[in-house]
C-alpha cells in the first residue's frame, strides 16, 4: 500500500474525477444540457446503442436516480450516543482545569513569576482533593484549579509521585458541593472496551472524546528515564491539555489518568496512555497523608554497567548493577551482599568505583540491566518487604533473600 501525503491525494482525486467524465462521454452516460438524443439504428452508426445491442452488450444511456432518504429517529439518542450523554453530563463537573506559575529570573537576576504548564485533574474527594499528573504541576509556584462554575481558585500541592507521574493538589471547597469522579478498577480491562476521557485540551474546557482500549501493560519510558508499568493504551483523542485528566468506562469510573501520547507532530494520532487506576488507588492515600510514596531500598550504591567497565574488569556479564559499595550496616550487607574493594577503585569522570563487588542482575523477579530497572522492581514494594535479589560473584549466580529498607530522599549511585 503506498501512503500520500495531502498534496498527492488531492492530485490524484482529480484526476480520477477527470478520468470518470472522459469515461462518461465516451460511453454516454451523462448526458449535459444542450445536445440532441443519440440516433438509434444504423443511423446512429456502429458506435451507438444498437450496434452495442448486436454484439450482446446493454449500453446504460443514462445514470440511475437515487432519492436521499431523510434519517429520522424522532430525535431519540442511539443507545451508544445515550450512555455518552449520560456519563458526560453526570461526570464532566468533577472535572477540573489546572494552570501553574513558574518562578523565572529576569536580567537582573530577579525571580520573576511566569505562566507555567497546564493541564486537567480529577476531583476524587469532596474535601478538594484532586488527582493529576506530576508534569502537570512540575516546579509550580502556584496552582490555580478552574472549576466547572467557571471560578478559579488557588490550590496546593499535597503530594507528588515522580515515578507513576501523579500528583494530588487540595483547594478549599468552601460552601460548594463537588462532583467527584469514582475510581473504578483497572484490573479486568479488555482489549476493545470503550472508554471515555474528558479534560481541557489546549484550553478548551471539559471535552469529551471516546475510543476504545487499545492495548494493556505497556511499558512506557518518561521523560525522567523512568519507566511506567501496566499503562493503558488507548484511541481517544488525547491532546495537550487532557494530561491529569479521567479515562472513564462506559459506567462512568475511572479507570485511568490520561497522562501521554505518542506523536510525531504534536497531536494526537490515536496513541494515548494512561496510568491506570490501580496505581493512583494504591498510592493516593500516602500522598495525602505523607506527601510521598514510602518505598523499599535495597542499601547499596549502585553502578549500571557500561562496555568501558565491562571490559576493563572483565566482568562476567554485560548487563546489571555493580555493588561498589554495601552500606555498612545496612540489609544488603546483612544479607551477604558484598561491595567491591577500596583497594581496586577506579574513576570515571568525577566517580569513583570499588570494583570487585556483586553484580545485580534481578530484584523480586524483574531483570534489572539498569538503575531505572530497579526503581521500576521495587515500584510497588514497601519497607519491610522482603525481596529475593539475584547477583554473580565471581562468576557464579547467587541468591539473598533481604528486608527492604526505606528509600531515602537522596538515592546514591554512581
Amino acid at each position: 500500500m503506498r501512503l500520500y501525503s495531502g498534496r498527492q491525494l488531492v492530485s490524484a482525486t482529480l484526476a480520477g474525477i477527470v478520468l470518470v467524465f472522459s469515461l462518461a462521454f465516451g460511453c454516454g452516460l451523462i448526458r449535459m444540457g444542450g445536445g440532441e438524443e443519440p440516433q438509434s439504428g444504423a443511423s446512429a452508426g456502429e458506435e451507438g446503442p444498437a450496434a452495442a445491442q448486436a454484439e450482446g452488450f446493454t449500453l446504460q444511456t443514462s445514470l440511475p436516480r437515487y432519492e436521499a432518504i431523510p434519517v429520522d429517529n424522532g430525535g431519540k439518542l442511539t443507545e451508544d450516543e445515550a450512555m455518552n450523554v449520560r456519563v458526560y453530563e453526570t461526570r464532566n463537573e468533577g472535572v477540573v482545569n489546572i494552570t501553574t506559575e513558574v518562578l523565572a529570573y529576569n536580567w537582573f537576576l530577579e525571580p520573576v513569576p511566569r505562566e507555567g504548564g497546564t493541564g486537567s485533574g480529577s476531583i476524587i474527594d469532596t474535601r478538594g482533593y484532586v488527582l493529576t499528573n506530576k508534569h502537570v504541576v512540575s516546579k509550580a509556584y502556584k496552582v490555580f484549579v478552574s472549576l466547572a462554575d467557571q471560578t478559579q481558585v488557588e490550590g496546593t500541592v499535597v503530594g507528588i509521585d515522580s515515578e507513576n507521574d501523579l500528583a494530588v493538589v487540595k483547594f478549599a471547597p468552601g460552601a460548594r458541593k463537588l462532583t467527584t469522579i469514582p475510581m473504578g478498577s483497572s484490573g479486568g480491562l479488555k482489549v476493545g472496551q470503550k472508554v471515555l476521557a474528558i479534560g481541557n485540551p489546549f484550553a478548551f474546557d471539559r471535552t469529551l472524546t471516546t475510543g476504545i482500549v487499545s492495548g494493556l501493560g505497556r511499558p512506557i519510558r518518561t521523560d525522567s528515564g523512568l519507566v511506567i508499568r501496566g499503562m493503558i493504551q488507548t484511541d481517544a483523542s488525547i491532546n495537550p491539555g487532557n494530561s491529569g485528566g479521567p479515562l472513564l468506562n462506559s459506567s462512568g469510573e475511572m479507570i485511568g489518568i490520561n497522562t501521554m501520547i505518542y506523536s510525531p507532530s504534536g497531536g494526537s494520532v490515536g496513541i494515548g496512555f494512561a496510568v491506570p487506576v490501580d496505581t493512583a488507588r494504591r498510592v493516593v492515600p500516602e500522598l495525602i497523608r505523607f506527601g510521598k510514596v514510602k518505598r523499599g531500598w535495597i542499601d547499596i550504591v549502585p553502578v549500571q554497567l557500561f562496555p568501558a567497565l565491562v571490559n576493563h574488569a572483565k566482568l562476567p556479564v554485560s548487563q546489571g548493577l555493580l555493588v561498589s559499595r554495601a552500606l555498612p550496616g545496612g540489609s544488603a550487607e546483612k544479607a551477604g551482599i558484598r561491595g567491591g574493594s577500596r583497594s581496586d577503585a577506579v574513576r570515571y569522570g568525577n566517580s569513583i568505583i570499588y570494583l570487585g563487588g556483586d553484580i545485580i542482575v534481578e530484584v523480586d523477579g524483574m531483570e534489572t540491566e539498569s538503575i531505572s530497572d530497579l526503581y521500576t522492581a521495587l515500584e510497588d514494594n514497601k519497607p519491610g518487604e522482603r525481596v529475593v535479589v539475584k547477583a554473580y560473584r565471581e562468576g557464579k549466580l547467587m541468591s539473598f533473600t533481604l528486608p527492604l529498607s526505606e528509600r531515602p530522599e537522596n538515592v546514591q549511585w554512581e
